[in-house]
């Protein structure tokens, strides 16, 4: 008897008169992915991971496994490539595994899925941190940041399940399913966020939202002042009565361009976008200081001035793509443009050099900065050129007469910018701690 298809692989009933190719397309579902058989190892056996969480997973597996001639097993089935297409969704990881028989057995890996309030703290924390955003983007996982929740297995966290007569725990097949999860987990972390319960996209626009509400709430913007009105009556009357009223005052804000649809064969909209707003604000600053503020930039400062002028860039998958370009454009990557456009938020051009430039400052201002960070209770700073530096701090001094907090995780020496410049090195180390 030919066995049913299962009710997720069914096709849904067809409503009457949806038809068309709309109706025959399947909705995207960001909570399912399928990926291809990978190809085998070189040698059917060896390492499965590269990245630190994939090793986390690979340690998970084998920190719960009863049997090491079964790990081994398993090992070698993945390596041999005969772990056919993989499916995540939240808490299942699920493939079809050959064995010694003709037909494959089914096998699956479930693990527990966050709760909403470990995904509050998750995003809140990667939103507060460029650096964690800009990581995130490039395909890379903060350890600090999964820390933050249970979101790398441990020991029994991976449930094994097999269709296979083996008892084990796990069998070989699951052994092979989890080892070449391994390699897509090394390929995107976003996978791992998907066995925990959140698809990529529903992240990145989660992120993208607390982006754009911080951003909101530093503009902070006042209303425009009242513009100046003439009566209808006198307007059209023969005789002026009343002078005309004078110029109109420029904007406080540049204006926003016109939402620019997307058709085929015409520009990218994102990119439209991007020049309509950059030209509007050229043009603001032209008519109100008289002089064009890009005119003196190189190409690297316009670059990152441009990504700058745009909070939710490389958020979502189309601005990501924009944000790439941006890097391309200028010979750099993702990660070294979000941490210049760090920099250019922090203090502009002036905070972009600090960024890209060691050098040796004269006595005086620098040299008192030590005596009065000790005197702060700050007393472990180690001077180095034009900056001073702990383990997870750091001030540069730079050419403008400012301090400029810089924070990195202990031991990666990866420093991003933070806080406000300020003339005084302790005002400055408290904006960055923020006290």
């Amino acid at each position: 008897m030919t066995p049913r298809p299962a009710a997720a692989n069914r096709p849904a009933p067809r409503r009457p008169g949806s038809g068309g190719l709309r109706a025959a397309l399947p909705a995207h579902d960001d909570r399912r992915r399928t990926f291809p058989a990978l190809p085998s190892v070189p040698g059917g056996n060896g390492g499965f991971a590269t990245t630190w969480w994939g090793n986390a997973w690979v340690a998970a597996l084998e920190e719960t496994a009863l049997d090491p001639a079964r790990l081994a097993r398993g090992r070698a089935y993945a390596g041999r490539g005969l772990v056919d297409a993989v499916t995540v969704t939240p808490g299942r990881v699920t493939a079809y595994v050959h064995g010694s028989r003709a037909r494959p057995y089914r096998t699956q890996i479930r693990l527990q899925v966050l709760g909403d309030d470990d995904w509050e703290t998750f995003l809140d924390a990667a939103a507060a941190r460029p650096d964690h955003m800009a990581a995130l983007l490039d395909k890379d996982v903060p350890q600090a940041l999964a820390d933050l929740t249970d979101l790398l297995p441990h020991a029994g966290d991976l449930i094994p399940d097999c269709s296979c007569p083996d008892d084990g725990y796990p069998c070989k097949h699951a052994a092979a399913l989890c080892y070449q999860a391994a390699r897509l987990l090394d390929e995107d972390p976003f996978t791992l966020f998907l066995m925990r319960g959140r698809g990529e996209q529903e992240i990145l626009a989660a992120l993208g939202h607390r982006s754009a509400a911080a951003s909101a709430a530093e503009a902070g913007a006042a209303p425009p002042p009242p513009v100046a009105t003439v009566p209808a009556r006198e307007a059209v009357t023969a005789v002026r009565t009343a002078a005309l009223p004078p110029p109109l005052p420029p904007p406080a804000h540049p204006g926003r361009p016109p939402v620019y649809p997307e058709a085929p064969g015409a520009p990218d909209p994102l990119a439209l976008e991007l020049l309509a707003t950059e030209a509007a604000a050229r043009a603001h600053t032209h008519l109100t200081t008289g002089h064009d503020p890009v005119a003196g930039l190189t190409p690297w400062q316009d670059a990152v001035r441009l990504a700058a002028a745009h909070p939710g860039s490389g958020l979502t998958a189309g601005t990501r793509a924009l944000y790439r370009d941006i890097a391309a454009a200028v010979d750099r990557t993702p990660a070294d443009l979000a941490r210049a456009v760090a920099a250019w938020r922090q203090g502009g051009p002036a905070g972009l050099a600090v960024l890209e430039e060691a050098w040796d400052p004269p006595a005086g201002p620098f040299d008192r900065a030590r005596p009065a960070l000790t005197a702060a209770d700050f007393p472990h700073f180690r001077p180095w050129r034009n900056r001073l530096s702990t383990a997870t701090l750091q001030l540069r001094y730079g050419r403008d007469g400012l301090w400029y907090g810089y924070e990195s995780d202990a031991g990666r020496e990866d420093w991003w910018p933070r806080g406000t410049p300020d003339p005084d090195p302790v005002g400055a180390l408290a904006g960055l701690l923020g006290t």
